[in-house]
């Protein structure tokens, strides 16, 4: 891995954002052929998602919309071991979500003068359920968990079809499907199923969807930015990142071990030391060799830790550091310092945080209870993770009686007066002059 060595530099905000380790990915380049994909199902339905699932998943589907009797099947064979796994983990992630429910307010500002505040779940949403190096049935509970919590009565779930599975969706997506209660899944993949979740497929009775959620490839996310303002998307998800704050009381082997857990993802999978101690980061690496060495996936690990978007970064101190993973905005974020929790209180921007030696990014993946869907990319500086919260909309909703309006037609009168706008002035006095 390389080393950014900050120690005696004292950079700028600019100049740090320049010194970010990141993988360059530019969504806008395949725009338009993400483009010409949803068109092409725009204008041919499901003949386009299955050729395009020919040409890119190298198989013909049978079906499009899976069956309710496969979806069945699948979850009746799941392996017992993984069905219980994805049973604690959809009670945990259910128990967790609902924390994040606002419960219904109303404000009184005067006798007869309230705002109610209230939340109202998206109608229809649809799940991209990625498919391609790696099969992720956790991601099916991260995201339909807090769509069933915040109260969303119809989803559909895509997800890419399968060369080894006779072209349906991989048994282990339909089997998470099947334990959630999702009975529309869909297979077909990529920038053509995000279009055909935004735009409806008639002859395949799939409706369009008002919300798109999940992640997936750089052709996914760039078609998720052009139906955009169309329907409501969750994020922009690039590849994952792990950035880990650890001085000289970290265990070498488990922050290599955290690093490389996210390394295997993908090529482009950004892990990040930042310490205090070079002595640490030294012997992280020679862990990371080691442990990469023997790890199935050790080729495609091996490329993300060479990456660009992959470092040890040296820091003088705690606050210096806790400034770098601001300034970065990580996906997932580990604390393993000898105080933790006096860390976390200088940490302002990340996706998920995870404290301590037995916190491990893992953990969230899977069996925490907290959403693995989360931003990347810097963007956890402006946004949150998939939640309960994602799937809700706040409204306000106003009750004024006779008595609270006419006590404040004046103000009113003399706002709409100041900005040259009578008639709203007049729309209020209109109700407390005689009629003729």
């Amino acid at each position: 891995m390389q080393t950014i060595d900050l120690r005696e530099a004292q950079p700028s905000k600019s100049e740090l954002a320049r010194l970010m380790p990141r993988a360059v990915v530019d969504v806008s380049s395949v725009s338009s052929i993400a483009a010409d994909l949803i068109a092409d199902v725009r204008a041919r339905g499901t003949d386009a998602i299955l050729d395009q699932a020919e040409r890119f998943d190298g198989v013909r589907p049978p079906a499009v919309r899976v069956h309710a009797d496969e979806i069945a099947a699948a979850m009746s064979h799941l392996d017992p071991a993984v069905r219980d796994a994805l049973e604690e983990s959809i009670d945990r992630v259910t128990r967790a979500t609902q924390a994040q429910v606002p419960a219904p307010t109303v404000t009184s500002l005067a006798p007869g003068a309230e705002v109610i505040q209230r939340w109202q779940p998206i109608a229809r949403v649809g799940f991209y359920v990625p498919g391609g190096k790696a099969v992720y049935p956790s991601s099916v509970v991260m995201n339909v968990v807090p769509a069933h919590v915040a109260g969303v009565g119809s989803v559909a779930l895509a997800s890419p079809p399968q060369k080894a599975f006779d072209g349906s969706v991989h048994p282990t997506i339909l089997g998470a499907a099947g334990l959630l209660g999702v009975e529309e899944v869909y297979a077909m993949g990529g920038a053509g199923a995000i279009g055909a979740l935004a735009y409806g497929v008639p002859e395949l009775t799939l409706d369009p969807v008002e919300l798109i959620t999940g992640p997936g490839n750089v052709f996914v996310t760039a078609a998720k930015r052009l139906v955009r303002g169309d329907v409501g998307i969750d994020s922009e998800a690039a590849t994952t990142e792990i950035l880990i704050i650890a001085d000289d009381s970290a265990d070498a082997t488990l922050v290599a071990a955290d690093l490389l857990s996210q390394a295997e993802h993908d090529e482009e999978a950004a892990a990040i030391l930042v310490t205090t101690s070079e002595k640490l980061g030294l012997a992280v690496e020679a862990e990371l060799a080691r442990l990469t060495a023997s790890t199935p996936h050790a080729d495609r690990a091996t490329k993300a830790l060479r990456g660009q978007q992959s470092a040890i970064v040296l820091v003088s101190d705690l606050v210096s550091a806790a400034g770098f993973s601001n300034m970065y905005a990580p996906e997932h974020l580990e604390i393993q310092t000898e105080e933790p929790g006096a860390v976390l209180d200088l940490i302002e921007s990340a996706g998920a945080i995870f404290l301590g030696d037995y916190s491990p990014v893992s953990l969230g993946d899977y069996m925490a209870g907290s959403n693995h869907v989360l931003p990347t990319g810097g963007k956890a500086k402006f946004s949150s993770g998939l939640g309960a919260y994602t799937f809700l909309r706040p409204q306000q909703v106003v009750r004024y009686d006779r008595g609270a309006l006419q006590a404040i037609e004046p103000k009113i009168v003399a706002l709409a007066n100041a900005e040259d706008l009578p008639a709203h002035g007049a729309a209020v006095t209109a109700r407390f002059t005689p009629s003729s």
